[in-house]
């Protein structure tokens, strides 16, 4: 069984359709990504999938179980979510705000044990983030607040990450060692994205939304066509294979 279904998933307000007829399946181990223009209701299907948007008809299956039916402690321990813009949580110290990835765990003021302090040190270091756990989280970087969004993600131990637009905001460096961590790990993702190029060389799995209907979905060679690409982006660019990693390349005509 897949570990996550959406079948025939519709989320509208008032009349208009944001999410249209979408069904898929992510399998335990894949990268899958999310792509689609300004508009295409990328955020809002993912808000379908960790409780935020109730979907107006059609369901979400989490192991065969529906997150509607699931309490929302349930879904925290199932799924981990990370989004594209932070709060600063309240000048919370980093270590704070990781240590909050173990809520789904903890009953009301249990306090965190010897195996929650050796799994968060764990973590920052695989994270290069130790040496910032004393600092204020809302005076970071991009590229450190993101890397301790996802140590937090990380605490909650779930099987599944969720993530939108994670390189969003984030220069070169920042971009490729999110993405590369996050490859490396033993978890199913689902990931949005506006950089195609990002989406190619690390997803397994794409799906492509364009106003709010699922147009396409397939490996990113099946997918990243320059006829796709055209039709749902608008613009003009030329696929081919990347030297290195042997995944489709795309570069843009911006003079046409």
């Amino acid at each position: 069984m897949a570990l996550l279904i959406t079948q025939n998933l519709t989320w509208q307000v008032a009349q208009t359709k944001i999410v249209d007829n979408v069904s898929f399946e992510i399998q335990r181990g894949q990268f899958v990504g999310l792509l689609g223009p300004n508009g295409a209701g990328k955020s809002s299907l993912m808000r379908c999938l960790y409780r935020v948007n109730q979907p107006t008809t059609g369901e979400v299956l989490f192991n065969g179980e529906s997150v509607w039916q699931l309490s929302a402690k349930q879904n925290a321990k199932n799924m981990a979510v990370i989004l594209q813009e932070h709060s600063d949580h309240l000048g919370l110290l980093v270590r704070d705000v990781i240590s909050q990835g173990l809520t789904p765990h903890k009953a009301f003021f249990q306090l965190d044990n010897e195996h929650d302090q050796q799994l968060m040190q764990s973590i920052m270091q695989s994270l290069d983030v130790m040496h910032l756990s004393k600092k204020s989280f809302q005076t970071l970087s991009g590229g450190e607040k993101q890397r301790v969004m996802l140590a937090r993600a990380l605490m909650q131990q779930t099987e599944f990450l969720i993530m939108d637009e994670p390189t969003n905001h984030l220069d070169v460096h920042y971009q490729t060692e999110i993405m590369k961590t996050v490859k490396q790990l033993s978890k199913t993702v689902f990931a949005s994205f506006h950089d195609l190029n990002i989406a190619a060389a690390f997803c397994d799995y794409l799906l492509v939304l364009d106003q709010g209907k699922l147009v396409a979905s397939g490996t990113p060679s099946d997918v990243l066509t320059e006829t796709l690409i055209s039709e749902v982006f608008r613009t003009s660019v030329k696929v081919d294979q990347h030297p290195i990693h042997n995944h489709p390349r795309i570069t843009y005509d911006y003079h046409a």
